[in-house]
């Protein structure tokens, strides 16, 4: 071969290679990284049109749990729905056995749909009446959350114990109650 033909070739081959590189740079890489871009959102829209299929086969649930919420929220009448909370807290110290000291109510208007009853429950008793208080608070039909929880010994032995408790109780102000 002679010297002329091989730097024709290796100029040719050295433009191919550059023209690659620069194929590769230009073109492709972009596309890529558009069809990468395009699947992710792709599997996104999927995961949520799975979501949404799901939510309407659980509606009738739905509207079920939210419908026996909104029944079991306090009323509006704010001293009527403190005396709700203090009897229901009251019927749940009798029914556990748990001594409560006091109960500090406070409310927030966080919304004009709704608002909360705040309340900071401080209880003493041994362990098994406490965990039951807690039960009893958590399982009830009235519309309450456990926000913090605090147990803590007041003998040496660590037989009787205090919990302090903060729950929130929720009001609809809203028409849509």
């Amino acid at each position: 071969m002679k010297i002329e033909n091989r730097q024709q070739i290796l100029v040719v081959v050295t433009i191919a290679v550059v023209a690659l590189f620069i194929s590769d740079r230009l073109v492709f890489e972009p596309l890529i990284q558009w069809w990468k871009t395009r699947e992710t959102q792709v599997t996104k829209l999927r995961q949520e049109v799975n979501n949404g299929r799901l939510l309407i086969r659980r509606e009738a649930a739905i509207r079920d749990r939210w419908s026996q919420m909104r029944t079991n929220t306090l009323p509006t009448n704010t001293s009527a729905a403190e005396q709700q909370v203090l009897r229901a807290f009251d019927s749940w110290s009798q029914d556990s056995g748990a001594n409560i000291n006091s109960i500090a109510p406070q409310w927030k208007n966080d919304s004009p749909d709704y608002a909360t009853l705040d309340c900071r429950v401080e209880a003493k008793g041994d362990l098994e009446t406490l965990s039951r208080l807690i039960y009893d608070v958590e399982k009830g039909p009235m519309a309450l959350r456990l926000e913090s929880l605090a147990l803590n010994t007041s003998d040496d032995g660590g037989q009787q114990l205090t919990l302090d408790l903060q729950v929130s109780a929720l009001v609809l102000t809203s028409q849509t109650k």
